[in-house]
């Protein structure tokens, strides 16, 4: 069983941001691997350990710092790492990031499925998976809960979440999966695995090992600003009996606040 996981490595959901001139300040920032994209890497494991072979390999743009999220990769259990590490691939275009991952997809080699999270907790745009289906011209399954492989790997049923309820898709392989929480638990590096990691294969690429001209690396989308969201003022405490002070609230949700 081959799996290529697609990894990003994110702000901390813990950092505390600061803004200067309209864009993030990253110094004090720590880094770690993007939450649902360790279901995608739990997922892969999994698949592997069940069939008894094959190999699990797992992709990440990003410059050096990223080299720490790919080798906690490795420790869990991924094979081999492909860095793709180039100035030309800097930006958080979703188009640049699906465009430099189907270039290393394609020259990876033979898979049987590609796995991804969901969405990118920083930017929470969740298009990249879906343009990288469309760029290798695989089908593709997004917000996967469950997924179940046949023994011959030429088709899978996954279980996706929709609005209201859940949806069963039946799919051939290859295919573009994307990780949804509840998928599985996440495993935690083990000491072995921790010491092994940085024995495992690291390959890094650049635009032109890939084949890609940096000056056709133009974004689809401009980031124009980011800015920290307003202040919250403080609370209003209503005083007196309870019944009065309910028809106080009632009063001032209808009349002040007009949300009733």
């Amino acid at each position: 069983m081959n799996a290529i996981i697609c990894m990003k490595q994110v702000p901390d959901t813990e950092t505390r941001f600061q803004v200067s001139g309209g864009a993030i300040v990253e110094e004090g920032i720590q880094y770690v691997v993007n939450p649902y994209d360790e279901y995608a890497i739990e997922e892969c494991l999994l698949k592997k350990e069940a069939a008894g072979e094959g190999k699990v390999t797992v992709i990440c743009m990003g410059p050096d710092r990223a080299r720490e999220a790919i080798l906690q990769a490795l420790a869990l259990g991924c094979d081999e790492a492909i860095h793709l590490n180039d100035p030309a691939f800097e930006g958080d275009d979703a188009f640049i990031t699906a465009t430099v991952l189907a270039a290393a997809v394609k020259k990876a080699g033979e898979y049987d499925f590609i796995f991804a999270g969901k969405q990118g907790v920083d930017n929470d745009n969740a298009q990249v998976g879906i343009l990288l289906a469309e760029m290798l011209d695989l089908p593709h399954v997004s917000v996967v809960t469950k997924l179940e492989v046949t023994s011959d790997k030429s088709q899978a049923t996954a279980q996706r979440e929709v609005e209201g309820g859940k949806q069963v898709v039946e799919t051939p392989l290859p295919a573009v999966f994307s990780a949804q929480k509840g998928i599985n638990e996440p495993r935690y590096p083990s000491f072995r695995g921790i010491r092994q990691a940085r024995r495992k294969p690291y390959t890094t690429w650049t635009a032109a090992d890939l084949g890609l001209d940096p000056a056709t690396l133009s974004p689809k989308s401009e980031l124009i600003s980011v800015a920290l969201p307003p202040e919250r003022g403080g609370g209003q405490v209503i005083e007196g009996e309870p019944a009065e002070a309910a028809k106080e609230l009632v009063r001032l949700l209808r009349e002040e606040a007009k949300v009733i």
